[in-house]
This record gives C-alpha cells, structure tokens and sequence, in this order.
C-alpha cells in the first residue's frame, strides 16, 4: 500500500473527502514548505541593536576576534572580485558589501544541483567602543576578506566591581 490515508476512528465521512482521491505523502515538500514559510516569518524581524537586518541574496560567513592590539573581522568571499567588495564605516557601524557575480554558463554543461549563491551580499557589525574608526584597514586575499580594527589606547572599559547593598 504506497497511498496514506486519513485516521478516522468512528468512519465518519464528508461528501468532499469522499469524492478526493488519495494523494501521497512528501515529506520533503511540507519540510520545504515549512522552510519558506519561516525564512518569510523571520526574514522582516527588526533587529534589537544597531547590527541592520539586510536581505540579501546570500550571506557571507564572518568571523570576528580580538587580541590585545585589535579586533579582526574576517569574512569568507570566495569568487568575489576585490573591486565588487566595499567596505565603509557609518555612524559607529562597520558595513561589508558587495556581489558575487554569476558564471557565465557552458551550453555544454548539464547541471544535477546548483548550491551556490550568487548576487549581492550586506553585513553590517556595531563597532567596539574601543575601535578607532579612523585607523582601520583591510586586506583581501585568496577568498578571505581580513579587516583590522586597531584599539583605542585611550579609551579603556574600566572594570570595577559593585557592591551589593
């Protein structure tokens, strides 16, 4: 037996469903299905600190870290030429933008999947307040955008502790 059926314990019946045929059951396209559907309910959430929600078509893996010297942002763009990347600081946030463009397609080539993302691309990260927006520099080699953000010496986040009362 390939076809599911509904469960009706006391064979109650409705002229509709009597007359619909069986159809078989996809749980790949219902996981689908409910994968749209959340990308679509998440996808227009504000976002609770300065960090913008963009949508994009695609997203570009980030890392960030920090030593005692800097903060460094490094972020995965393979395939993307240096010039179709910006970089630019606003307001206290640091942006990441750009695109990576499609391949242009072999008439000999017969495709089984397609993965990969192609088009625009927008992160955007709240800067530290010890980051000095001025001296920051980047670097991009071998698919690895790298952006140092030096630390202000002089602006030091003094840690202190409270007492309880």
């Amino acid at each position: 037996m390939n076809l599911l059926t509904k469960w009706n314990p006391l064979n109650k019946t409705d002229q509709l469903e009597a007359w619909r045929p069986a159809t078989r059951w996809d749980p790949v396209r219902d996981l689908e299905e409910m994968m749209r559907g959340m990308q679509r309910a998440f996808a227009t959430l504000p976002s609770r600190s300065d960090e913008s929600i963009t949508l994009s078509d695609w997203s570009p893996c980030v890392d960030i870290g920090e030593t005692d010297k800097e903060f460094v942002v490094r972020a995965e763009l393979p395939e993307v030429k240096k010039e179709d990347i910006k970089v630019h600081v606003e307001d206290g946030t640091l942006s990441i933008s750009g695109e990576r463009k499609v391949e242009k397609e072999e008439d000999t080539m017969k495709y089984h999947r397609l993965e990969r993302a192609y088009g625009r691309f927008e992160r955007s990260f709240s800067l530290p307040d010890e980051a000095d927006a001025e001296k920051i520099t980047s670097e991009y080699k071998e698919g690895i955008l790298t952006i140092h953000l030096p630390k202000n010496p002089a602006v030091k986040t003094a840690a202190h502790q409270i007492p309880v009362q």
